[in-house]
């Protein structure tokens, strides 16, 4: 098996980034029309900055609102908007839903594609893969595309307006990558790229990781102020561009299948998908076995963000017995990222161990109270 590693043509990130998107774009020999598919907050933020940028790259663009989930209808939404604009790239400016439309709406069109993320709450704005749900909220399919984005921009300044809880949610993504690709390179699985990893990927990984750890309460602190400071930069390189990398060019196992299966209960829906991730994380390390130290750092580090922990943190805390068979058999469904780990996984081992995760967090919390 070949190894293959996928990145984005190019990676952009600074305090006022997005003066530089139509100057940037041009660089790469992109021209418009664009279609901006804009989130509300990115138009609250951006669209002035837009008008300057494509004004003085002598861009043309139009922008077009997104409904606020990534699915089957939007995306088709979306793509009438850009045809009859006559859109020769697409623009995502906003959360990870956005920016998952706005792939699928590129690759479709087979049309270049600019990521530029308006929060740090995914690993999604640098992978050539989107995450469509239901009108419901419910997770359908991951859609694989052939490339990767054309320019991913991040504009940290506007990073720093969004709300803690989203950057925190991306905490909660990006803590998933090292052990998600320690799963599949040990059992020399395919990455979502269909080719072995690589060291560079591995390295990638645990490097966010660490930076989780050294930099995640101070980014947080930053953000809560509306500052840029230098951990904060480096805790958004992490959440964005390092998680990204790692993730797609390694691959993906038990902690986001578990995300996938909790969106089969409504109750979850209210959260992010990072924060339901970060539950996952703890599900994987008990289906593992990992060492109790392993799990205790990742105890610590979610807590000293405010990550869920338990199944109250979710929104599962009364949830009936029926809940967690759908949440398991979801999880454990035919091509689900689940089935790469090193060993038969069932849905009852889901259940049992999703109980196990819960169990292990109120005890974290009750022995730290």
């Amino acid at each position: 098996m070949l190894a293959v590693f996928c990145s984005p043509l190019r990676y952009t990130q600074g305090k006022s980034a997005t003066l530089s998107l139509g100057p940037e774009m041009r660089t790469l020999g992109l021209d418009g029309p664009a279609l901006v598919l804009a989130g509300t907050s990115a138009r609250r933020l951006l669209e002035s900055v837009w008008r300057e940028t494509f004004r003085q790259a002598g861009i043309t663009y139009g922008v077009q609102p997104f409904s606020g989930e990534c699915s089957s209808v939007e995306i088709e939404r979306v793509k009438h908007a850009a045809t009859s604009l006559g859109a020769r790239v697409i623009i995502g400016a906003g959360g990870g839903k956005v920016l998952d439309t706005a792939r699928a709406v590129a690759s479709d069109l087979s049309l270049p594609v600019v990521n530029c993320p308006t929060v740090a709450s995914s690993d999604a704005p640098c992978s050539a893969l989107s995450v469509v749900y239901t009108e419901q909220g419910e997770f359908q399919e991951y859609r694989i595309y052939a490339r990767n984005p054309d320019l991913v921009l991040v504009d940290t300044e506007v990073i720093a307006q969004s709300p803690p809880r989203l950057l925190v949610a991306g905490m909660g993504d990006a803590l998933a990558t090292m052990f998600e690709a320690k799963t599949c390179i040990a059992g020399n699985i395919k990455n979502t790229r269909g080719g072995a990893s690589t060291q560079s990927a591995l390295a990638l990984a645990e490097l966010c990781y660490r930076t989780l750890l050294s930099d995640g309460v101070a980014a947080l602190d930053a953000l809560e102020k509306h500052t840029v400071t230098p951990a904060l930069e480096r805790l958004v390189e992490a959440n964005t561009l390092l998680s990204g990398l790692g993730f797609e060019s390694s691959g993906l196992a038990a902690a986001h299948s578990v995300h996938n299966g909790l969106t089969a209960a409504k109750a979850t829906h209210p959260y992010f998908h990072g924060e339901k991730v970060a539950f996952g994380v703890l599900v994987q390390l008990i289906m593992e076995e990992k060492p109790r130290q392993t799990m205790e750092e990742v105890l610590a580090f979610s807590t000293s963000v405010n990550l869920p922990i338990t199944l109250a943190d979710v929104g599962l805390a009364n949830a009936a017995r029926e809940t967690f068979s759908q949440v398991a058999n979801r999880a454990t469904a035919a091509g689900e990222t689940i089935h790469n780990e090193p060993f038969p996984v069932t849905p009852a081992m889901v259940e049992e161990a999703i109980h196990a995760a819960d169990a292990a967090g109120r005890a974290f919390r009750k022995e730290r109270a």
